[in-house]
């Protein structure tokens, strides 16, 4: 799970963006030493658009298969990009006939997760069973 607030109202507004819109794509952007390629909080966010359309997004249609298209979730493409100068930036890309509309985070340093640790921990104390996800936290899960 991501610990940065803009992070997760971002992936809870790509969920109820989904439900409108038929075409997706996500582009990821990170420091060249981040191993992982896609995301997981690109991953996450895909899953989640497709859970919350309830089936998956429609591709465009294109003659023949290029691999720089990303990696396939469920119809919608991940693009990642790896370079140095960077830290941790994700835009959701949904569109529809004559329109789009793009949803972005940028992480701009690691500071940025400290207010979501502290919201977590203040949260859990007390709490019994298991609660995965920021956004269950804030209430998000059950209003997407």
């Amino acid at each position: 799970p991501n610990f940065a607030l803009g992070a997760v109202l971002m992936i809870h507004l790509a969920k109820i963006a989904a439900r409108y819109l038929d075409y997706a794509e996500i582009i990821e952007l990170h420091h060249h030493l981040k191993v992982d390629s896609p995301s997981g909080t690109a991953l996450s966010t895909a899953r989640a658009m497709v859970a919350a359309k309830g089936k998956p997004f429609l591709s465009a249609e294109q003659k023949k298969a290029y691999a720089s298209r990303g990696e396939q979730v469920e119809g919608i493409a991940i693009h990642s990009v790896r370079l140095p100068g960077l830290m941790a930036h994700q835009e959701v890309i949904l569109g529809g006939p004559g329109q789009t509309l793009s949803i972005r985070h940028d992480t701009i340093s690691r500071e940025c997760f400290m207010p979501g640790v502290i919201l977590a921990v203040k949260k859990v104390v007390g709490h019994k069973g298991l609660i995965y996800g920021l956004d269950t936290l804030l209430g998000l899960e059950e209003k997407a």
